[in-house]
């Protein structure tokens, strides 16, 4: 085990459990070496039948853990400014889920200590920059063969909501994935968001706003929609729509297997994230593995970050209040790219 990349998984979760499986069964060059969660029977459960696994309450105690060279940060979001500082302090590098720190101040914190450090130590973990689809269209709009994008039409649907899922967090955690999307694929950064809310759907609980539809404004003269809908009770589909002077190109037509039998055709549809971007997950946390053995750090950086939750931040000012809300960045830091940098 001594040539494999030992990682504390911190959270054991729906989203941390799955990492531990990915990083045990399916990634090659790592192994968990430490788990912390609150909840010491789900992170024993996650780690069963793996050896060598030391489990912690403490995510402190489990970064100091013999044989932590990396983290993987799987937690809830408001626990993430914590574990990053943690994990910049002892130099170790770090993938972080999505939002890496909720609100946008929280999220400037955590790019001023990495640059700091004079050297980039996260990876903030937007998967559909690996995704295969998303990874084509962005290779068709870099080339210019489309000429200048105008709109990107984005879908963004969940069978339901989870226990406490506020309204904000159509935005700040759904959305979010959208706001990264847009800003990779376009090079471009949103500058205003306004939100409008249709009539609640029946299927949505009491109290929250959902659906949505989010406009965000760009520097580059582009516009991007987003239908967000968090309980649309049929199945998980994120779609979208590059429009642009000179064609068009859709993703997300969900190719799946269809299935003919008494005298009607039906495809399935996946009913979690987890199915629909599998494949990006892998991608994502194998990269990671690679990069971080050869030490270095690749894909979408602390201030990519940042951004995001600095425009959902203005997004659900314009849900709360109204209106047209500009987005307000902090000077990006030389040590940063440009949003359209490549994962």
């Amino acid at each position: 085990m001594g040539d494999l990349l030992g990682v504390a998984v911190l959270g054991a979760g729906h989203m941390g459990s799955d990492h531990i499986r990915r990083l045990s069964r399916v990634v090659s060059g790592a192994r968990v070496a430490a788990v912390a969660d609150p909840e010491t029977a789900a992170a024993r459960e996650a780690v069963a039948g793996l050896d060598g696994v030391a489990v912690h309450t403490d995510v402190e105690a489990a970064l100091d853990a013999p044989g932590v060279e990396a983290v993987l940060v799987a937690s809830p979001g408001p626990a993430h400014e914590e574990a990053l500082l943690a994990a910049f302090a002892r130099g170790l590098p770090v993938l972080c889920e999505k939002p890496m720190v909720p609100d946008s101040a929280g999220a400037l914190r955590v790019v001023e200590a990495e640059v700091r450090l004079g050297r980039r130590l996260a990876q903030i973990g937007f998967m559909r920059r690996y995704d295969a689809e998303y990874r084509r269209l962005k290779s068709l709009l870099d080339g210019g063969r489309l000429g200048r994008p105008l709109f990107l039409h984005c879908t963004h649907r969940n069978v339901s909501s989870p226990p406490r899922f506020t309204s904000a967090m159509l935005i700040n955690s759904s959305v979010s994935h959208e706001i990264d999307a847009a800003r990779w694929l376009l090079g471009q950064e949103p500058t205003a968001v306004t939100v409008l809310r249709p009539r609640p759907s029946g299927g949505a609980p009491d109290g929250l706003l959902d659906p949505q539809f989010v406009l965000l404004e760009t520097d580059g003269g582009a516009l991007v929609d987003v239908e967000v809908f968090v309980n649309c009770g049929f199945g998980y589909q994120v779609r979208c729509e590059a429009v642009c002077e000179a064609g068009s190109a859709r993703i997300g037509e969900e190719h799946a297997m269809v299935v003919t039998a008494r005298g009607s055709a039906g495809a399935e549809v996946p009913q979690d994230y987890l199915v629909r971007f599998a494949d990006a997950y892998d991608r994502e946390v194998q990269a990671w593995v690679d990069a971080t053995r050869r030490g270095r750090v690749t894909g979408a950086s602390a201030w990519d970050g940042y951004a995001a939750s600095a425009v959902a931040e203005a997004g659900v000012a314009a849900l709360e209040r109204g209106g047209r809300v500009t987005v307000d960045l902090a000077p990006r830091p030389e040590a940063y790219g440009p949003p359209g940098a490549s994962a």
